[in-house]
């Protein structure tokens, strides 16, 4: 991936809807060019424009990370979790546990089944329940921005 196709994605991190005429002439290309460009992205899966929903505002008062520890392969432990509707997010993991499920739910009692059926999959040998309590950080315009003490030029001595 080029920094032209990185500046476009940084465009449309910051406002998915931003029309591709504004991406045009932030990136110096055509619109046209944008539009294939997004496209292109799109289609080999390199990101989504999707909504993204405060869970709050929409019903879904309770949040939660689950630890999972599994006996076996996590890979088809992970696969068999991701499947549940209330999962919104599964990534196996290096550490104490080995895999990371967010939860997503109305309630508490949502949240109490939703654990019991992680549980009850096969191969699942214990989890650990994390609760949201309150959020201060969550972004996705990740990837693209480089740090600048990473793309500083080291002093010439």
């Amino acid at each position: 991936m080029d920094d032209v196709s990185r500046a476009i994605i940084e465009q449309l991190q910051e406002d998915g809807r931003r029309p591709y005429a504004r991406i045009a002439a932030a990136v110096g290309l055509s619109e046209a060019a944008v539009r294939q460009r997004v496209q292109r992205l799109l289609d080999a899966g390199v990101m989504q424009i999707v909504a993204v929903t405060d869970p709050l505002q929409v019903g879904f008062s309770r949040q939660a990370m689950v630890g999972v520890r599994s006996s076996g392969d996590p890979r088809s432990v992970a696969d068999r979790l991701a499947e549940f509707a209330e999962v919104d997010y599964v990534v196996i993991v290096a550490g104490s546990v080995d895999l990371l499920v967010e939860v997503v739910c109305e309630d508490d009692d949502q949240l109490l089944e939703t654990v019991a059926r992680i549980r009850g999959v096969d191969g699942v040998e214990s989890t650990e329940t994390h609760l949201y309590l309150g959020l201060r950080k969550q972004t996705y315009a990740w990837g693209t921005r480089r740090h600048p003490l990473l793309t500083a030029e080291p002093d010439a001595d």
